[in-house]
This record gives C-alpha cells, sequence and structure tokens, in this order.
C-alpha cells in the first residue's frame, strides 16, 4: 500500500506526493545538485540540460531539456512521482501543463530566509529531512559568521549583456548581496530584472559593478568594456552560481563571500 503525504507549495497550491517519492524530477540545476547531498541519488530519474553536478552522478541521466525549454513528452514518458520546479526558473505555462498529470511541487525562493525554509520543505517531502535539517543548520552558522564590508558600497549587478540586465530588488541575488553588506544600486527600482542603457549605468554611477558568471558568461573582455564606461568603480568578475543557486551550494558560498568581502575590505584600507 502506498502512502501519501498532502503539502503545501509555496504558490499555495495543495499537492498530493507518495511518500517517500521513488522518482524524482528536478527542473533546476541547483535542485539537482541538492537531491544528489541529501543521498537521494537512487531517486533522481533525469537531469537538465544546465545541472552541472555532481558530475558523475547526473552523467548518465537522460537529459529532459533546458529549465526554460522542458521536454515535456520525454518527462512524461519517465512518469515521475514528483517534480520539483521553481516559480522563476521555469516556464509557467509548460510547467502548468503538467499540474493535471503529476505532482509537481512549485518552490518560490527571493531571501535567504526562504531558501532556509525551501531546504526544509524539500527535505521533508523527499523523506530526508534530517539531512536537509543539517545542511540549512550548517549553512546558516556560516552565514551568521560572515563579515561585511566595512564602506557602503553600491554595487551593479549586471547578469545579461545586449541588452544589459541587472539584478533589482525582491530578488534572492539581492539577498546575497545585502548579506555581504552591498547595497544594490537599483533599490529604487520596482523591476526585479530591469534592462539598462549605458547611459543608466553611467547615471547610476555605481562604486562596484559585478559582472555575473551566468546566465551571460560575463569574462575578461566585457570587464574592460565596462571598465572604460566607468573608469573610476570598481568591476568584478563574479560566480553566478555562488550569488543564485540557493540550496546545498550555499554550504561553498559562505566562504567564497568571505572571501570577497575581505578582498574590498583590503582595498579599502589601501586607499585610506
Amino acid at each position: 500500500m502506498t502512502d501519501f503525504i498532502n503539502v503545501t507549495d509555496d504558490l499555495g497550491r495543495e499537492v498530493k506526493i507518495s511518500f517517500p517519492p521513488k522518482r524524482i524530477i528536478s527542473a533546476v540545476p541547483s535542485t539537482t545538485e541538492f537531491l544528489f547531498d541529501l543521498g537521494l541519488h537512487d531517486k533522481v530519474i533525469s537531469k537538465t540540460r544546465f545541472c552541472r553536478y555532481p558530475k558523475d552522478g547526473i552523467a548518465k541521466l537522460p537529459n529532459i531539456g533546458g529549465t526554460k525549454n522542458l521536454h515535456v513528452d520525454k518527462i512524461r514518458l519517465l512518469s515521475p512521482d514528483l517534480i520539483l520546479a521553481n516559480e522563476e526558473e521555469n516556464n509557467k505555462e509548460q510547467i502548468e501543463s503538467l499540474f493535471d498529470e503529476f505532482p509537481v511541487y512549485m518552490c518560490k525562493v527571493r531571501s535567504f530566509d526562504n531558501a532556509l525554509q525551501n531546504i526544509l520543505n524539500t527535505g521533508r517531502i523527499t523523506g530526508a529531512e534530517p539531512q536537509a535539517f543539517e545542511i540549512a543548520n550548517k549553512i546558516n552558522a556560516d552565514f551568521n559568521q560572515l563579515p561585511v564590508v566595512e564602506k557602503n558600497l553600491k554595487v551593479l549587478y549586471l547578469i545579461w549583456k545586449d541588452p544589459y540586465m541587472a539584478v533589482g530588488k525582491d530578488t534572492f541575488i539581492d539577498s546575497m548581496l545585502e548579506k555581504c553588506g552591498f547595497a544594490n544600486a537599483l533599490h529604487h527600482l520596482t523591476e526585479r530584472y530591469p534592462k539598462l542603457t549605458t547611459e543608466d549605468i553611467l547615471d547610476l554611477n555605481p562604486d562596484v559593478v559585478f559582472l555575473s558568471s551566468e546566465p551571460f558568461p560575463f569574462a575578461n573582455n566585457h570587464r574592460n568594456e565596462i571598465q572604460k564606461l566607468l573608469p573610476k568603480s570598481k568591476i568584478e568578475l563574479v560566480d553566478g552560481e555562488m550569488f543564485s543557486w540557493y540550496e546545498s551550494h550555499l554550504l561553498k558560498a559562505g566562504a567564497y563571500f568571505k572571501n570577497l568581502v575581505l578582498k574590498f575590505n583590503a582595498q579599502e584600507d589601501q586607499s585610506k
């Protein structure tokens, strides 16, 4: 006899899930990594085109497409008993087309606290609650020990080029900037991911520009372009995974942010 649990996802939807689920599809790369870190490697039955970790664990898994271009027919053939998706990273229409056929748990992560809660929620519905609790506690402890930047630096965080797109408020990345003590240069805007012209960037006149490694792969040539545009600003290439992957990848993010903050504090001390 199959046991079931009824849960409410982050969109307020009631979802009935066979418990513990034995065939799990993750439509989000960070969630795929998290499931393996929970010890559920034998339950994960697919990967997305953008899944990276663990490399060996996902190597032979069938590919269900990109996060916003899922192969829905492949998902149906795999017959999952749980699909884990995210309201921002996945295509709304595609995910909604699966609601009536499979248990789909939608998460919504806009802050550090949301991330910790999502870790616990995912652990609970997959039957790995103790492991999730341990991971959440470790992440929280690491972030509680983070230093913060000594000077109130206004940061522009760019995620795309042609057109330039940046990170606004009410986003998980904004929450990560805040954890480090940086001030988001776009906090005055209501748009979460605004498009910017070079004139907009000049008007913002940020102290620092972070060029993310994802979704657009900014590199040194792009840094040089922005430096010419903003000769007085500090331009930094940053690891987008550390700023935007909101599950067990945060176990690595604490050390990354610590080094980043200490680097800026050291630069500030040298300029005095």
